[in-house]
């Protein structure tokens, strides 16, 4: 079966008449007059009006999206899957202002993604200041004092982690 041109007309048993918009290996995006945008399998059964011929590229960008995403989680520092501690999952974190004003929720969920964002940057920010040709050693040592109290100043958050090993270590000299 030869795949279908963007902008062919097509008529679907079910959903009427249409235009192809996109194509993927298995799915015809297709906008219909009366449903709107629809994705049909390309073996749906519909009566082609109108066939517009051309190099139709199968892969969408949703496929490449999703391929990228998975490239990104497996090599990249900054997208590691931290888990909340169990005992907060479906939890949400109420902040409620000292005088008349509301309080505002959020899902704790939201929050430690918030977090965990926050120590991944900071993780990336003092690779940089390691590996910088710009600095001297000095200047990179004051540099990841400041850091190492940043993570310090987030240990209060340690007990929304449920590995250990995911949490914030500050100075461990006692200082």
């Amino acid at each position: 079966m030869e795949l279908l041109g963007i902008g062919s007309r097509i008529n679907h048993s079910e959903h009427g008449k249409g235009v192809i918009t996109n194509v993927s290996s298995k799915h015809y995006w297709v906008t219909f007059m009366e449903k709107g945008l629809e994705t049909i399998a390309i073996s749906d059964d519909f009566d082609v009006i109108e066939r517009l011929e051309g190099d139709v590229d199968t892969v969408s960008f949703f496929d490449i999206e999703s391929s990228l995403t998975k490239i990104l989680e497996k090599w990249s520092d900054t997208h590691e899957k931290v888990a909340l501690a169990d005992k907060w999952r479906g939890g949400k974190l109420i902040m409620e202002p000292g005088d008349a004003l509301a309080s505002k929720e959020m899902p704790i969920d939201t929050f430690f993604h918030k977090i965990v964002m926050v120590r991944d940057r900071i993780r990336v920010m003092e690779q940089k200041i390691n590996s910088s040709k710009n600095l001297d050693d000095q200047e990179k040592i004051d540099l990841q004092q400041y850091i190492t109290r940043i993570y310090g100043s987030l240990t209060s958050f340690n007990v929304l982690f449920k590995n250990k090993s995911d949490q914030f270590v500050g100075d461990k000299s006692g200082d």
